[in-house]
């Protein structure tokens, strides 16, 4: 009895977000980040993107970060990191596959032991799960670092050292290969 219950409950969901369209997500209350039903479409003005401070600590100084997607089943996630200081962030690795394309300023990244290589604006690179990368984040003309951040699984950080502090604020890369 219980299960035809919740059969009915999950038909009935569904049918209305089918039903109201592609406004139904934003109607229901969802917001972004949160999980959208599978097979709805998301549009997500400038405007409307909810940035959290990544470091409260830091105040002003702190990077600020947005979830914009989370897939429901396989918690691939969208997100984006800015920053309005050039910031050293550590060495540390995730357990997905990670990409970066850069929306605004500049971005260096050092992937393992390799040469740091910088990319500019409407750069982009992969990075496979696990690997220990570090990165140099670079303000542009508009103020802004910003980063687009896929990942094919959920998002975490394993920090190597230590998390980025204070004394990782203003540092910018030590050398770039070009």
């Amino acid at each position: 009895m219980r299960s035809s219950w919740t059969a009915r409950l999950y038909i009935v969901a569904l049918l209305w977000f089918f039903l109201l369209g592609t406004g139904a997500c934003q109607e229901a209350g969802w917001q972004p980040g949160r999980p959208v039903p599978l097979g709805e479409p998301i549009n997500l003005k400038a405007q409307n993107v909810k940035w959290e401070r990544m470091m409260p600590e830091l105040g002003e100084d702190s990077p600020e970060l947005a979830i914009l997607h989370v897939h429901p089943v396989t918690q691939a996630t969208h997100l984006m990191i800015r920053t309005r200081r050039p910031m050293h962030v550590p060495p540390h690795w995730h357990s997905a596959n990670e990409t970066h394309t850069v929306l605004s300023g500049a971005f260096a990244a050092q992937l393992g032991d390799g040469e740091i290589v910088g990319l500019p604006k409407g750069s982009f690179n992969y990075i496979p799960a696990r690997m220990v990368h570090q990165a140099w984040l670079t303000p542009g003309e508009d103020g802004y670092q910003m980063v687009l951040i896929t990942v094919d699984g959920p998002w975490d950080v394993d920090w190597v050292g230590g998390p980025p502090t204070r004394e990782h604020l203003g540092v910018r890369a030590p050398r770039v290969d070009r």
